[in-house]
């Protein structure tokens, strides 16, 4: 009997809550034990204090761009991960992949974080015993393994079909008679689109899970008058499935839901600062993997909590998918000025709401300006606020303070506008 859809994620969200912070204290000390990175980056902090939302808050973040540096000095996983291989590793690595960087990820026998995708196959439709085309690179990456796993775990055959090669693919799906796809949408349509060019159309699908890029509602209207129902899954090298779309009885969708084994978190980007539901911001992860115990890692990506569970009764907290990068890092006469920065001047004055540094370039010449939300601007405000920003990134700038709303709630801090040639 498969053990999907899994129970857990139907339960009260107090019950998942409570569980995921009586497991957080332990995750940690594992982390602090088998991971050098972690035993220096947290060694004051008392493991067993960990088990509220607020006091993980309060741990350093592990960002993206730190951990390729972090492996450049300390090969081959930066002091991140607890697993390794050779006589000298305590847990062995079974895997290891490579994501544009290089950064290396680390996969123990069991897959723990792979195997997650099989919540995000079953929501999508699939079923044991379905054979699974799956379009995701094997290659030195590990999108093909991520979802390989999955279904695996749920019961389903799987075609490792790779990236490339469309005719071949085609041929295989001809011969095969696939029930679902996983892959890149684009790369389906290229292989729906060239099976109706070579007059044999691909009939046998039914189903779809998508994920690597953005997925068009033209391109899921094209699927669904073709027969084919596509959902999409959220998912990075580092963590696995984060979240996936699932369609309630009728085929509605809103937003996705947040996987079980993990706790997400929406942070200002720049910052490690939760934001208040519904705000954009960047998503910040920790993930319970012992071979990979990443924690508060932050993405790089921006999304928003949505209010309400999921039509499908899946009772977990939704977000509303990918909504952008969170590095907005610019250069501006020579120096760098970073999301972090503009952050800096929202805690000098928290009188101040939403923040948005603009670039502009008239005549050619740099300009920066600060717009600043503000119920109640006192006197001299914004002139404070000018010598602060001065201060702050080494740069003069204007300050324009404007209604509260006025900005829009899309995670971006810095509005690089300038136009060139």
């Amino acid at each position: 009997m498969s053990r999907y859809p899994d129970p857990r994620t139907f339960r009260d969200p107090a019950e998942r809550e409570a569980d995921l912070l009586a497991r957080l204290p332990l995750h940690i000390a594992h982390a602090k034990a088998s991971a050098p990175w972690f035993a220096q980056s947290l060694a004051h902090i008392d493991a067993a204090a960990i088990t509220s939302r607020e006091a993980l808050a309060k741990l350093p973040v592990l960002r993206k761009s730190e951990l390729l540096d972090l492996q450049k000095a300390n090969r081959p996983f930066g002091g991140v991960a607890a697993i390794g291989w050779g006589a000298a590793a305590v847990r062995r690595a079974a895997r290891v992949f490579a994501s544009p960087g290089p950064i290396y990820e680390p996969e123990g026998p069991e897959m723990h974080a792979y195997v997650r995708t099989a919540n995000a196959l079953d929501a999508a439709g699939f079923r044991p015993g379905d054979l699974i085309h799956n379009s995701f690179s094997y290659h030195m990456t590990p999108g093909g393994w991520i979802l390989d796993a999955g279904a695996v775990a749920l019961g389903c055959t799987v075609f490792p079909a790779g990236v490339g090669n469309t005719e071949q693919q085609i041929a295989a799906m001809l011969d095969l008679q696939p029930d679902g796809y996983v892959g890149t949408p684009s790369f389906l349509r290229i292989l729906i689109e060239k099976a109706d060019e070579l007059g044999t159309p691909i009939t046998s699908l039914k189903k779809a899970s998508v994920s690597g890029e953005y997925f068009p509602p033209a391109l899921r209207q094209m699927l669904r008058e073709r027969g084919i129902v596509a959902s999409q899954a959220y998912a990075t090298a580092d963590i696995g499935l984060i979240a996936y779309e699932a369609p309630d009885a009728m085929g509605n969708v809103e937003g996705m839901v947040i996987d079980e084994d993990l706790i997400v978190e929406i942070v200002r980007p720049g910052t490690g600062d939760p934001v208040s539901e519904g705000e954009v911001g960047e998503i910040v992860i920790t993930t319970f993997n012992p071979d990979y115990p990443l924690i508060r890692f932050a993405t790089g990506d921006l999304s928003a909590v949505l209010p309400g569970c999921c039509p499908s009764g899946r009772t977990n907290t939704r977000i509303k998918g990918w909504l952008g990068r969170a590095d907005q890092t610019a250069k501006v006469k020579g120096m760098f000025v970073h999301p972090s920065q503009v952050a800096e001047l929202g805690r000098r004055f928290p009188e101040l709401g939403r923040l948005r540094l603009v670039l502009t370039n008239p005549d050619d010449r740099d300009q920066m300006t600060l717009r600043a939300e503000c119920a109640a601007p006192g006197e001299g405000l914004a002139e404070r606020v000018k010598e602060a920003l001065r201060e702050v990134t080494k740069l003069g700038g204007e300050v324009e303070l404007v209604p509260p709303g006025t900005l829009a709630n899309d995670g971006r801090v810095i509005d690089d506008a300038r136009r060139y040639g």
